[in-house]
Order: C-alpha cells, then sequence, then structure tokens
C-alpha cells in the first residue's frame, strides 16, 4: 500500500478549504476541548494544597476550605478579564495578542514564551495525573507510569492530526462523565455527613515537618499564601478559550464567551465539592509509594467504598480526563505558535495547514516536548507541576496587564479596567511567591526555559530578517546575466541514462557528460558505448586513484565555475537514478543524488538534478 494510502487510512481523507466552516465547535463539545484541563485541575488541585498545608501539622488542615473559596475568587477574575480579552480580540491569539499590542512586541514574546511551555507542561501534567489515577487503583502500574503518559501523549497526538472536530467527538463523553461522577462523590459525601451517616475517621495527629514548628506573624503568612499559590493550579488551562476563539462556530467572540462562562461554573462548584469533601473526611495527601491514592481517590473511595463499582468508575473517568485534558494544549499550542510565526518569531512551517485542517507541525512539536518532559521526570506530577504553575500565571499576569493599558487606550473609564488591574496585581503577587517558594522544586526551570525560548524567538526573526534583506528584489537592476553548464553523469549507459540525456539537452547548449572511473577497463567499455549512442554530448572521463565517486565529481564542478569570470555561472548537475518498484529493493542501490547535495551543499550556484527512471 502506498504512503499516501496509508495516510489516508489513519487520518482521513482530506478536508477541503470550502468546509473549514463545519470543523469549528459548538458550545457542547468546546466545553469539552479547551476546558478539560481546567475541569481536570480539580482532581489534584485540592490536593497541592493540602502537600503544603500538612507541613505545618494537623490544625493547618482546615485552612483548606477558606483557600479553596479564596482561589475561586481568584478565578472569577481571571475569567472576567479573559472574556474582556475576547470581546476586544475576537481573532484569538489570547494573551499574546493582548501583550504585544499594550504592552509591546518584548512583552509579548514573554507572554508566549510562557503560554508555550504552559501548554507543553500542560500536556506532561494531564497525563502524569493521568496515570497516577490508573496507579491509585492498580498499584503495580507505577513502575509503567512514564511508559503509560507517553503512550496517551501519541493517542492524543493521533486523534489531533485527524481533526479538531473528529477529537472533539471523542473526548466529549470522557470530560461530561467525569463532571457527573466528580459532582456526584461530593453531593453524596457531603450529604452523608450532613445528615450523620458518614463514618469519618480522625485526622490523627503528627509533628511539624522541620522549619514550620512555630509558625506565626509573617512566617504564618508566607506559609498560608503558599499554600494558595500552591492551589492556583486550579486555574489552569483558564486562558485556553481566549487563545482560540477561531476554533469556535460563529459568532466566534459570543460562542467563546458563553464557554468561558460555563468552564467557569462547573470548575466552581467541582472543585468547592472535591475540597470540602476532602476537608471534612479528613483526608491527608500521600506520598507516592506502595498503596498510593490520590486525594480524589481516597475522597471517592471513603464516599463509596473502596473496591466498589463507583469508586473504579470514578477513577477511570478521572484517568481519562487527566489523560484528554492534554487536548486543550493540542487546541492552542498549533494555535498560538501560528500567531507567532506569522509575526516571523518561529518557523514558518507552523502557519502550514495540513489536509485535515490542522496545524500538523505544531501538534507534532507539542508531542515531542512533552514525551521528552515526561521521561525527563518519570510522569511526577509533584516535580512537574511547580515548572507548570509558574508559567501559567506570568502569562495570567501579563494579559490582565494588557487589559489594563487596552482600557486605558480606549480613553474610557471602566470599572472593567479596574477588576484587570487587581487581577494583574493578584497573578503577579501569586507568580513571585511561586517562583520564590518553589524555586529549589523546579520552578527555575521554567525561567531558563523562558529565557532560551525567548533567545530562540531573536534568532529566528535576525534570520528571517536577513533572508528578506538577500531575497528582496532591486527592480531598477534587472536580470543578471548567467552562463550554464549542465553536467550529466554516466556511471554506465542504460534506459534511465537515455533519459537523463534527452532531459539533458532540454535544458541548455552547454552540456557534458561525466564519467567517474575506477579502472581502464570501464572507462574504455563506456567510451565504446557512448560512441555508439551517437549524441552530440561530449564525454568526460575522471579518474579516481582513490576509488571515490563524489570527490572527482566536485572538483570538477569547481574547475567547471571557474570558467566563467565575467558573468555568474550556474552548474546544473544531472544524476540519472533507476527507481525501483518495491521500496525495500532501494537499499540495494547507490543514491549519488544525495551524497552530492551534501557535498555540494554549501558550493553556490550549483544545482542537484535527479532524473528517474521507474522500473516496472
Amino acid at each position: 500500500m502506498r504512503l499516501d494510502k496509508i495516510r489516508r487510512t489513519l487520518f482521513g481523507d482530506p478536508i477541503h478549504s470550502k468546509h473549514a466552516h463545519h470543523q469549528r465547535l459548538g458550545i457542547g463539545v468546546a466545553l469539552a476541548v479547551f476546558a478539560s484541563d481546567a475541569l481536570s485541575s480539580t482532581a489534584y488541585a485540592s490536593e497541592e494544597i493540602l502537600l503544603k498545608l500538612e507541613r505545618g501539622g494537623p490544625e493547618m488542615m482546615r485552612w483548606l476550605p477558606i483557600l479553596a473559596v479564596t482561589l475561586i475568587g481568584l478565578l472569577w477574575t481571571v475569567i472576567f478579564s479573559y472574556r474582556q480579552t475576547i470581546m476586544a480580540y475576537p481573532k484569538g491569539g489570547g494573551s499574546y495578542r493582548v501583550s504585544s499590542e499594550n504592552l509591546g512586541q518584548f512583552f509579548g514574546l514573554v507572554a508566549a514564551a510562557a503560554l508555550l511551555i504552559g501548554y507543553v507542561l500542560t500536556v506532561a501534567v494531564s497525563v502524569s495525573a493521568g496515570a497516577s489515577a490508573i496507579r491509585s487503583m492498580y498499584p503495580p502500574a507505577g513502575n509503567y507510569a512514564a511508559f503509560i503518559a507517553s503512550g496517551a501523549v501519541l493517542v492524543i497526538t493521533f486523534l489531533n492530526l485527524r481533526g479538531a472536530k473528529e477529537s472533539g467527538a471523542v473526548f466529549a463523553p470522557p470530560t461530561y462523565s467525569f463532571v457527573a461522577l466528580v459532582a456526584l462523590v461530593g453531593v453524596v459525601g457531603l450529604g452523608s455527613v450532613l445528615t450523620g451517616q458518614a463514618e469519618v475517621p480522625p485526622l490523627g495527629s503528627w509533628a511539624p515537618s522541620p522549619g514550620y514548628e512555630n509558625l506565626d506573624g509573617l512566617g504564618f503568612v508566607v506559609f498560608i499564601f503558599a499554600a494558595f499559590a500552591a492551589g492556583c493550579t486550579a486555574l489552569t488551562g483558564t486562558e485556553a478559550i481566549a487563545d482560540g476563539t477561531l476554533a469556535f462556530k460563529a459568532p466566534e467572540a459570543r460562542n467563546a464567551s458563553r464557554t468561558l462562562i460555563l468552564m467557569g461554573v462547573v470548575l466552581t462548584v467541582l472543585f468547592l465539592l472535591v475540597s470540602f469533601t476532602a476537608w471534612q473526611f479528613n483526608i491527608k495527601p500521600m506520598e507516592y509509594g506502595p498503596g498510593y491514592k490520590t486525594v480524589l481517590a481516597q475522597v471517592a473511595a471513603a464516599v463509596f467504598g473502596d473496591g466498589s463499582i463507583l469508586f473504579y468508575l470514578t477513577q477511570v473517568a478521572t484517568a481519562l480526563i487527566l489523560m484528554l485534558a492534554a487536548n486543550t494544549a493540542y487546541a492552542d499550542f498549533p494555535r498560538l505558535s501560528m500567531f507567532v510565526a506569522e509575526d516571523g518569531y518561529m518557523p514558518r512551517q507552523l502557519t502550514s495547514v495540513g489536509d485535515r485542517l490542522v496545524f500538523q507541525n505544531g501538534i507534532i512539536t507539542l508531542a515531542a516536548l512533552s514525551i521528552a518532559l515526561i521521561v525527563g521526570f518519570n510522569a511526577d506530577v509533584h516535580q512537574l507541576i511547580p515548572m507548570y504553575a509558574v508559567s501559567v500565571f506570568l502569562s495570567f499576569t501579563l494579559s490582565q496587564s494588557g487589559m489594563v493599558a487596552w482600557w486605558k487606550r480606549q480613553g474610557k473609564r471602566s470599572w472593567k479596567q479596574g477588576v484587570s488591574l487587581f487581577g494583574a496585581i493578584v497573578c503577579g503577587v501569586v507568580t513571585l511567591v511561586l517562583f520564590f517558594t518553589r524555586f529549589t522544586e523546579g520552578a527555575w526551570i521554567t525561567i531558563a526555559a523562558l529565557l532560551v525560548t525567548m533567545i530562540i524567538f531573536y534568532q529566528v526573526k535576525a534570520h528571517y530578517k536577513q533572508l528578506d534583506a538577500q531575497l528582496s528584489v532591486d527592480f531598477t537592476q534587472g536580470v543578471e546575466p548567467t552562463k550554464t553548464t549542465t553536467i550529466l553523469l554516466v556511471p554506465r549507459l542504460h534506459q534511465g541514462v537515455l533519459q537523463a540525456v534527452s532531459y539533458a539537452n532540454s535544458v541548455g547548449q552547454d552540456v557534458r557528460a561525466v564519467h567517474v572511473t575506477l579502472s581502464p577497463d570501464g572507462a574504455e567499455k563506456v567510451k565504446e558505448q557512448w560512441s555508439q549512442l551517437s549524441v552530440d554530448i561530449p564525454l568526460v572521463i575522471l579518474e579516481s586513484p582513490y576509488r571515490s565517486l563524489v570527490e572527482p565529481i566536485i572538483d570538477y564542478v569547481r574547475q567547471s565555475k571557474a570558467e566563467a569570470k565575467d558573468v555568474r555561472h550556474t552548474i546544473t548537475v544531472i544524476v540519472p537514478q533507476a527507481v525501483p518498484r518495491m521500496w525495500i529493493q532501494q537499499l540495494l542501490h547507490n543514491n549519488l543524488a544525495e551524497q552530492l547535495k551534501q557535498a555540494l551543499g554549501e558550493e553556490e550556484d550549483v544545482i542537484i538534478t535527479n532524473v528517474r527512471y521507474q522500473l516496472k
């Protein structure tokens, strides 16, 4: 089967550009595609808060519901600011466009770099958390966490290469199943506590971690704020809808705005239910090891019973949405890359739309970077999250600061500007707290990655500027005269060479046949056959005492170029090639054309042409 048929079988037939509007997403599917990251964060955000609080001892665990409610307040501040972004920038681009146009290109690139890094971490964190959910119901799977997570990335990549609409249809059922089951866990759990039917185990007692024994005053404030910042992972993914507005059905801005609000409502309910239920049941986070369970798994076990059908259904739904939550990044990373590439700061290949109307180069790039992270950190969620949160909140800060500047540019005073200002200040403080409190836990890696990404942006831009300067046309100069010499390589006489002779005669008048000989007997045979051919092309015999086919040709090309001193001299090297019917038979043939392309790659005005003769 030919490669194009295999590709169509796997990824589907190409979609005509005129049908692009049919690939747009309605609110129901878009919520699953763009909000799965934010919604899935309820599976680990409460756990991140508890991991910080438990260091201060059992009495500190009571702060979980207070911090959860405070986080929801910040969530709605961010949601409201991004709703303004959608209305102001209905063509998409989110934080990048807002920051670039209102704060300057530098800050726009910082926002883009933070978002791109955040999207890569979205995939790594989501599928790694999914692997942890699998480990919670089947502990031996912990030995294969990186393998499971990497496999999930490959599956999601495959689905996205088939098209946005098809991937959305696959991701919707697991997303809504997760929402329903987590809501059921929370409602049943809190209901059983309120009615006195629940058997709540005691929280127990343990000594505070070293350095947290006597928290008071400023130390206590810093401790609580660090726990609050750790839980801010619940806000990750909030920006996704604003970045991908153009993926929605018309009217794009209105549908995107409604989806954003709906996501906020669902996220609020789920996060509060999980946090309050974990608090009521005195859930304490576990360390990785035998018998490990996530906080959500412990809540489900306490509510439904460890090993019950509903417990396993909750874990399966959690694992699925956590892995499929990576799709949020697949929806936005390629689009953001396209915007940045259009401005010349990333490779232009990222602007290309594939057969299935998706940015396939961006999708493949995201998959490769994510798998590298998963393998590098062995799918450890607790190591990945500190890097994740810093990048996300940096982009939040710049986006909301950009909206403050946008309102100022409009010349209008509005309370909406005050909301964005408040959000920018809080998100900026959270970014700093995350950076300093989690610097040694991996936050420094995010800053290093940010700097490397910025350097890449400016290097790519410099290259394209230099390229444009060299390729720009001065219409007053006219066309420079060129002398062309065509060199036809003749390894031996066969049907493919006859086809190449015909082509060479059509290219130009100065045509020469060249044979590189490794033995005098072989050269004489080629001379005799060439004379019988009766063509008006001189045959040049090049000896190769060191048995190289490439070096004599390179020397002859350079010698031929030197013949034209007053005009530009172009050398066309024609390489006949017999192409076997089966690809595996190609291993039995020399590919001289590729060797010459590599050897003459830096030679100016040299063209390598393959004339293929298809064998039957």
